[in-house]
């Protein structure tokens, strides 16, 4: 049984996977154990599309997840993954190119480029000219990402875990092993994203608040990331056919889920000022999720003796969908080792 939307997985013999909203998380995770031969069933007390994931951008890299060699390699084995769907446009994802830019001072002319990060190395990052960049940006990078559209992306996972026999139910879970106990289940992946600081509960994790505004796509092609610094906010723009999703926010402890309408103001006149293009572009809609950030994101299986066995999913602060496959399969494989 899988919880997180709140989801349950069942190996063989039942598995639940709690996930409270169904996001990207438990439905990958959902569908590696469903394709192992498991049977599973995800409790949600949401659908994939009132999820966090739902809301994001959402473009492969690391952001507000931990610097490590795991996050590294579950990165780079989603990655793959990634670039293998991208030729089948009814996943939803497609490689993109942008920039990444970031505020201050520009390097010294004839300096030598620095070296990106790792995993921009990875996207072939070639660092950007000063006068290539919107106003108020001094560096970049530019490079070429998988870039997926949320809503249809959910529905591809939905659809694969349903044909390997898998099946969703809406419900809360109040208690893992009582939501074990309910469907027989000898195992529960805990995939409940910012839920699992209540129902564990577990003070490490931080919801970071993030807010975009859906509008028609004028015509842009390529994707923007400004990073903030200490006087500017987050903005970033991925453009999906006809709409584009523009931000954004990141607030840490903020469990607001509504849309703002200041904020909103505010991440329309940022991403103008990036994209004049932008500028009374007709707005369709505000979407509101919170980034369940851990200083380390929580991957592991519980001893449990006689009861359920419980592996925990979650914690990947802004990194969901960039950890996803990684993740998923580590955590399929726990399960399967353990009951196996």
């Amino acid at each position: 049984m899988i919880p997180g939307a709140t989801a349950t997985a069942q190996l063989v013999t039942p598995t639940l996977l709690d996930d409270p909203s169904a996001g990207v998380s438990g439905l990958t995770t959902a569908v590696c154990l469903a394709e192992s031969g498991a049977r599973v069933v995800i409790r949600a007390a949401a659908p994939p599309g009132q999820t966090t994931s739902a809301v994001a951008g959402a473009i492969w890299g690391p952001h507000l997840v931990e610097e490590s060699d795991r996050v590294a390699r579950w990165g780079g084995e989603t990655l793959a993954v990634l670039r293998e769907f991208a030729a089948d446009p009814a996943t939803g994802v497609r490689t993109m190119t942008g920039v990444e830019g970031t505020r201050g001072t520009p390097p010294p002319p004839g300096a030598a480029p620095p070296e990106p990060p790792d995993w921009l190395g990875d996207l072939g990052a070639v660092p950007c000219r000063a006068a290539d960049l919107p106003g108020g940006f001094a560096s970049g990078w530019r490079y070429s990402a998988p870039l997926a559209h949320m809503p249809t992306y959910l529905g591809y996972l939905r659809a694969r875990f349903e044909a390997a026999g898998g099946r969703v139910e809406a419900g809360t879970v109040r208690s893992l092993p009582a939501s074990a106990a309910e469907h027989g289940a000898r195992a529960v992946l805990n995939c409940t994203g910012a839920g699992a600081r209540d129902l564990l509960p577990d003070p490490a994790l931080t919801p970071y608040r993030g807010q975009v505004v859906i509008a028609e796509n004028p015509g842009l092609t390529e994707f923007f990331i400004g990073l903030p610094d200490d006087t500017t906010e987050l903005v970033y723009l991925f453009p999906h056919g006809d709409t584009v999703v523009l931000g954004g926010t990141e607030v840490a402890g903020d469990w607001n889920t509504q849309p703002v309408p200041a904020v909103a103001t505010r991440i329309l006149r940022d991403c103008a000022a990036v994209e004049p293009r932008l500028n009374g572009a007709r707005v369709v809609g505000h979407r509101v999720g919170l980034r369940p950030f851990r200083p380390q994101v929580r991957l592991e299986a519980e001893p449990h003796g006689t009861g359920p066995l419980v592996v925990h999913n979650y914690g990947h602060g802004g990194a969901g969908i960039t950890l996803s496959w990684g993740c998923a399969r580590e955590a399929a494989a726990l399960a399967a080792r353990a009951l196996g």
